[in-house]
């Protein structure tokens, strides 16, 4: 018996990740996670910014940063608006001129080596069948000393309980693979990046009652401060780390070996003959 692949039940991955989102928990989830990935991002400069896997409406998120150009690369555009085929980015006038979209595997990114400034994977590692590959394509594409900002979700919490009851129905976003803190931490260390900021969120169950969830709000305070390991989502940002190699000049110098404070001279050996 073979075992079923994550999100066997969810074809429009994408798109069925845009409508949870927009359900009671997923919106309070996403103004969260936005909220600090938007304090991260201020303080994060360069040229180019890549977002890797689409959830919903970021496009209005990632032009408030103060990188230049912006990218999306998905399977799925899911709600952003836009359209592109073959990996060619294509722009929508009704949006920011700094923001493409570029169909793409997001373990395959069709993106130059070294080029990139900061990427964004919000929850792309939950959601790919291949995450490891992702962060080395992260790694691949990053230039020296460029950021990666991820969130997942924590297995280790209310969330990842309410997965165990919920995963065998193969609905979003339960069916995903709630990869932990401690294995992309791992997996970021093998490639050489350092953590460099640690933001656990979204201490609340994942109810579907708005009214119930304002109630809980002090759960999220309560657990920043007592039980952030125990959050429903972490957010990791981190720096790729580049050690230059600088060749040492070795200077050889040929010593004589002395002999009784002499200079040992070549012998001769003569054979004689009988």
């Amino acid at each position: 018996m073979t075992k079923k692949p994550f999100c066997f039940n969810e074809p429009q991955l994408a798109e069925s990740l845009a409508q949870w989102f927009q359900t009671p928990p997923g919106a309070l989830l996403m103004d969260q996670e936005w909220r600090c990935l938007e304090a991260l991002l201020e303080h994060l400069f360069g040229y180019h910014l890549v977002q890797v896997g689409c959830l919903g409406t970021q496009d209005t998120h990632l032009t408030a940063s103060k990188i230049r150009s912006h990218l999306l690369v998905g399977e799925s555009q899911g709600s952003a608006g836009m359209a592109g085929q073959n990996g060619r980015a294509k722009r929508d006038a009704s949006h920011h001129p700094s923001l493409s979209w570029v169909h793409s595997r997001c373990n395959q990114l069709p993106i130059a080596s070294d080029s990139i400034d900061v990427v964004l994977l919000p929850h792309t590692l939950d959601f790919s069948a291949d995450p490891h590959q992702v962060i080395r394509e992260v790694d691949r594409i990053l230039i020296a000393e460029g950021r990666v900002l991820i969130t997942t979700f924590n297995p280790w919490s209310l969330w990842g309980l309410w997965r165990l009851f919920k995963k065998r129905g193969g609905r979003v976003p339960w069916c995903g693979q709630f990869v932990s803190y401690r294995r992309v931490t791992d997996w970021l260390s093998l490639l050489g990046f350092e953590v460099e900021e640690y933001r656990p969120l979204m201490f609340r169950p994942p109810l579907n009652y708005p009214k119930l969830l304002n109630r809980l709000s002090a759960l999220d305070r309560w657990g920043e401060r007592f039980w952030p390991f125990f959050s429903g989502v972490c957010v990791i940002q981190a720096v790729k780390r580049v050690t230059p190699l600088t060749p040492r000049r070795v200077t050889w110098k040929l010593r004589a070996r002395g002999i009784g404070g002499h200079v040992a001279e070549p012998t001769t050996r003569s054979s004689s003959g009988g």
